[in-house]
């Protein structure tokens, strides 16, 4: 089973246990967090479009932790003018392990097998 997701203006193909990289996202290192624009869910060969997401479907992770990505080097140059500038950048980021995919399907069938396992105990 895996979705694509949008976060962050890009689109992420995961499923779960997947450890992804997005861009900086306001979250503490250890909570949880939820990834509720759907674009694509595959499950067991059935594959649900949304128009532009899918409803009932959301994908759950762990924040693992932040940090920075290698530096990179932005040099600009004109030739023949004397035009040169050196900058570095270091993009940060979030690592995000995915602990589940909730679809309404699973949501609906756990709720009847917790609600038949009350009446069993009644």
């Amino acid at each position: 089973m895996y979705a694509i997701i949008e976060s962050c203006g890009k689109q992420y193909k995961v499923a779960e246990g997947d450890v992804v990289f997005f861009e900086k996202l306001d979250t503490e290192e250890g909570k949880k967090v939820t990834f509720d624009k759907v674009i694509l869910v595959s499950e067991e060969g059935k594959v649900q479009v949304g128009n532009p997401y899918v409803k009932g479907v959301k994908v759950e992770g762990k924040v693992v932790s932040h940090g920075k990505a290698k530096k990179i080097i932005v040099f600009k140059m004109k030739a023949k003018k004397n035009y040169r500038r050196k900058q570095g950048h270091r993009q940060p980021y979030t690592k995000v392990e995915i602990t589940g995919i909730k679809t309404a399907a699973k949501r609906t069938a756990a709720k009847a097998k917790a609600e038949a396992t009350e009446k069993v105990e009644a």
